[in-house]
């Protein structure tokens, strides 16, 4: 699908940038390959990694949309991964959040439609989902914009859809790089915000694969959601640590102890396929026939039960201490 055709992320030096890159180059021949980001540094050092004649580097802010404009130019696909993301940063900033995460998402929803790309997939959070925090409700913010823009774009032009996971593992930021710092410093403890604490959990690669998928599935509107499995905090301790010495430092401004990605309140009009979740747009669009029990690819899904909830505690499925073990070796 991404054969001769051109390519923009957003935001595409972070931890899911580089990894969707090195697969896209890896299993397809794309025309131009663009990476979208504000960092010059990073951009060079990606350069050294990233150098295929199909490679493109513009420096650029989603706050901008002239210059995303111009770096839409003739573009076919785009993902949007650009975000403010650290919880308690926004908290302490929160107009900066509001201007990356929902001014920057408008901008990138009016440049893909003034340029006639093909389809949009914007990467979305658990914590969206009835947010406590800030990042969260603007990441909410956002998911509604890209959904809203299929009827912006009218009957026969772009086609947006959102990705929404959980924890990445590994990724900048995240706990098990923090955790596995700590320990190479020589500390015996590690901090646990809450005892109980669970997320939903999935790697960089099952987060590019279904992000790929995804572009191949959507039809416009929809709110993806991959089945993963859940992880316990005391689990991820002993995992990486050995040993369950843990000290409780207290929920951070705007944390929760468990993550939904598919709140109970919009179970009516959510779906269930094999390995994933879908939850429908609220409104009505342009195209008002649209099908959503079955996808661009053939696939089936079944309507949730109304009291349905997906939720990182009640999750039926939850990693092991020793599968957490493994895969934390894998990646890091």
């Amino acid at each position: 699908m991404f054969n001769n055709k051109m390519i923009l992320i957003t935001g595409g030096t972070g931890s899911f940038g580089q990894r969707f890159i090195a697969s896209i180059l890896k299993d397809y021949s794309p025309k131009k390959l663009i990476v979208y980001s504000r960092d010059e540094l990073k951009q060079f050092e990606m350069q050294q990694r990233f150098d295929a004649p199909c490679m493109r580097y513009f420096l650029g802010d989603v706050r901008d949309k002239h210059r995303l404009q111009t770096a839409m130019r003739d573009v076919d696909f785009v993902v949007h991964a650009a975000a403010l993301k650290q919880v308690p940063a926004a908290e302490y900033n929160p107009m900066e959040c509001i201007k990356t995460n929902i001014m920057g998402a408008q901008n990138v929803i009016e440049a893909a439609i003034e340029s006639e790309v093909s389809r949009v997939i914007a990467l979305s959070t658990d914590k969206a989902a009835n947010p406590v925090n800030l990042y969260g409700a603007t990441k909410l913010a956002s998911d509604k914009l890209f959904v809203a823009g299929n009827n912006i774009s009218g009957a026969n032009s772009t086609r947006f859809a959102v990705v929404r996971y959980g924890n990445v593992v590994g990724s900048r930021g995240s706990v098990v790089p923090f955790y596995q710092n700590l320990i190479t410093q020589g500390k015996n403890t590690l901090p646990v915000t809450h005892e109980q604490m669970t997320r939903f959990w999935i790697t960089l690669d099952q987060g590019v694969d279904f992000v790929q998928k995804n572009f191949q599935r959507m039809q416009g509107g929809e709110i993806f959601v991959p089945k993963i499995p859940s992880v316990r905090i005391l689990d991820l301790v002993e995992a990486i640590s050995g040993k369950r010495d843990y000290e409780v430092v207290g929920i951070r401004p705007g944390e929760k102890i468990h993550e939904i990605m598919v709140p109970e309140e919009v179970a009516h009009h959510s779906l269930e396929f094999d390995d994933h979740y879908v939850i429908t747009p609220p409104i009505t669009f342009f195209e008002k026939n649209i099908n959503y029990h079955k996808n661009k690819l053939g696939e089936k899904g079944t309507d949730v039960s109304d009291r349905f909830e997906y939720n990182s505690g009640t999750n039926p499925q939850f990693l092991s201490v020793e599968e957490l073990r493994q895969l934390n070796e894998s990646i890091l």
